[in-house]
């Protein structure tokens, strides 16, 4: 891994220097940019195998830096430096293409272990997308799965898990039941809830298990390489297409083609990959010669295509051809009791990443966990307990390792006719609407309680009380 350029973009010239040096000592060059237009200005003649990207840039914002850069760099590598306040917008970073997301404070091993990580994910996929096969061959280089056995049972194995809810029990059982058909299925879920997985289980339990699965995110495709990227190009198709390159469809000819948040495909490649599969061949651009294909495909979205439909942002009659058999997953904090499990999960994941012996969670620390809400879902849970993991030096973890907006989490009132639903009593009233703008002013300032406090015009003892009395605290 060492001689990989790394390109860091972030305000905080201090930063820059302490990534630069740390990571140049374990063997990467770094280039470091303090605001957008310098990052984009270098991007264009430097290669860059991986950025890490501060969210919040003076000119402009990481998440449109990061669209830019891989206009240059399709395949780089991103990951996005945030805030804990930023976990839901920096989740949509990684729909939209970062390969992870890191929070402030930021932590040596951490930021290591997250380079070495995403480097080590983005060469899995160009090493076979680019490969050629031999003339006379009908297959392609298979990407294997890292899994070694189908699973049978609704904890797979070290690599992910399911869970093991009754919601998640009646998942699997969809799975195992359309898995061994080659119905084109629809995955529905929020990001981070582990839409892939049940694409990759459908897969290992088909008949074309020994064949390739290949993983397209359509959000992180720029428009004018989504065509490239789905069914190939030739030398000469387009400017910068130096070499014949394979498309996902032929890398994945005789497996499953995933195609991740295909609302976000442009109606123009909607048309094309509809084609492609009712009639089973491609035409790498550039070329008029027909390539014969037999692929599964798998979708899987966080919107609702119905609705894209009325607004004309997708096909419908792409939409009906990909929807023989639909898969639901449901956000984690509407099946709480897959938590434990989950957790206990990531923290052997972290442990191995680590080097780590942490052998488990208090029932404090759970408790907490159990009571977040995890908007970010899976990811936004992985991350918390990897860090955990960092900074634990107990047996265990506890709460003191946990972010304190997890720990001091209070759910949000409800909103939908909050005024309609007071009691017809002023005291109880009144006293909600105050549980409500207290809950508010946790949440503005991430639950710190001092700062609540001053927000609110109470001193700290005081919060504590109406925390108390409202039973909202936490400990």
């Amino acid at each position: 891994m060492a001689n990989e350029s790394i390109l860091i973009v972030d305000d905080e010239q201090d930063l820059c220097t302490i990534l630069t040096s740390f990571l140049e000592k374990k063997g990467f060059n770094c280039h470091a940019c303090h605001n957008a237009a310098e990052a984009v200005e270098y991007s264009k003649s430097n290669h860059i195998d991986l950025a890490l990207i501060d969210l919040r840039l003076p000119d402009e914002d990481g998440i449109t830096l990061m669209k830019k850069i891989k206009i240059f760099h399709p395949d780089i590598a991103v990951l996005i430096i945030t805030g804990y306040s930023d976990v839901k917008t920096a989740v949509s970073a990684i729909r939209l293409g970062a390969s992870d997301y890191v929070s402030k404070p930021l932590y040596t091993d951490e930021i290591y272990q997250s380079v070495k990580q995403a480097l080590e994910k983005k060469k899995e996929i160009p090493a076979t997308k680019n490969k050629e096969p031999k003339k006379g061959s009908n297959s392609t280089s298979s990407k294997k799965s890292k899994n070694k056995k189908t699973p049978n049972e609704p904890t797979i194995n070290k690599d992910y898990v399911l869970g093991s809810s009754e919601y998640s029990k009646t998942v699997f059982d969809h799975i195992k039941l359309v898995a061994p058909t080659d119905l084109s299925v629809i995955i529905n879920g929020e990001t981070g809830t582990g839409k892939e997985v049940a694409a990759r289980l459908i897969h290992q339990n088909s008949k074309r298990k020994d064949k390739s699965f290949v993983a397209i995110d359509c959000g992180a495709l720029p428009e004018e390489l989504a065509g490239s990227e789905l069914f190939g190009h030739i030398k000469g198709a387009f400017t910068g297409a130096l070499k014949d390159k394979m498309g996902s469809f032929e890398v994945a000819d005789g497996g499953t083609l995933f195609l991740d948040e295909i609302g976000n495909l442009s109606y123009e490649n909607q048309v094309k990959l509809l084609r492609a599969i009712q009639e089973g061949e491609i035409k790498r651009l550039g070329s008029n010669d027909k390539i014969n294909v037999d692929v599964r495909i798998i979708v899987a979205t966080n919107e609702d295509l119905s609705k894209l439909i009325s607004d004309d942002g997708f096909r419908e009659d792409l939409y009906h051809r990909l929807n023989e058999f639909t898969v639901t997953m449901a956000p984690i904090r509407e099946r709480k009791d897959d938590i434990p499990e989950f957790a206990e999960f990531f923290l052997q994941q972290a442990n191995e990443a680590l080097n780590k012996e942490v052998k488990g969670i208090s029932n404090k620390a759970m408790k907490a966990l159990t009571r977040y809400e995890w908007h970010g879902n899976l990811r936004e849970m992985k991350n918390v307990i990897k860090r955990a993991v960092l900074l634990c030096n107990d047996e265990e973890i506890h709460e003191k390792h946990l972010p304190q907006m997890v720990v001091e989490y209070i759910p949000d009132p409800p909103e939908e006719n909050f005024m309609n639903n007071l009691p017809l009593d002023l005291k109880a009233a009144a006293m909600e609407a105050e549980k409500s703008v207290i809950i508010q002013a946790l949440r503005k300032v991430g639950y710190n309680k001092s700062k609540a406090a001053d927000l609110l015009n109470i001193d700290r003892k005081t919060l504590y009380n109406k925390l108390k009395n409202f039973n909202l605290a936490t400990d």
